[in-house]
């Protein structure tokens, strides 16, 4: 199961921290990502973070702005981002891969907007 959390309506500039706590398989072997999906839109890969966290990628459009993150010891993935603007208006969604399985959260809205 993955939860997400920390969306919610923010300013153009701000900034919001997104978490999804994992639980119901091995969280520190399994790689993370979170995917995002605006309104009219496909579904999008925003941010990746392998099992140990060791390495990253970052969609074109969030870097620089966005940091993916992960405690292995609180099986919680984050996703920092900083210079929100309206193009980044979306659901937000936290995916695992654990071995072929493969996990979705449910999704947490973020808002961009004055």
């Amino acid at each position: 199961q993955l939860v997400e959390s920390g969306g919610g309506l923010v300013q153009p500039g701000g900034s919001l921290r997104l978490s999804c706590v994992a639980s119901g398989f091995t969280f520190s072997s399994s790689a993370m990502s979170w995917y995002r999906q605006g309104p009219g839109k496909e579904r999008e890969l925003v941010a990746s973070i392998s099992s140990g966290g060791g390495n990253t990628n970052y969609a074109d459009s969030v870097k620089g702005r966005f940091t993916i993150s992960r405690d292995n010891d609180k099986n919680t993935v984050y996703l920092q981002m900083n210079g929100l603007n309206s193009e980044d208006t979306a659901v937000y969604y936290c995916k695992a891969r654990f071995g072929i399985r493969i996990y979705w959260g449910q999704g947490t809205q973020v808002t961009v907007s004055s």
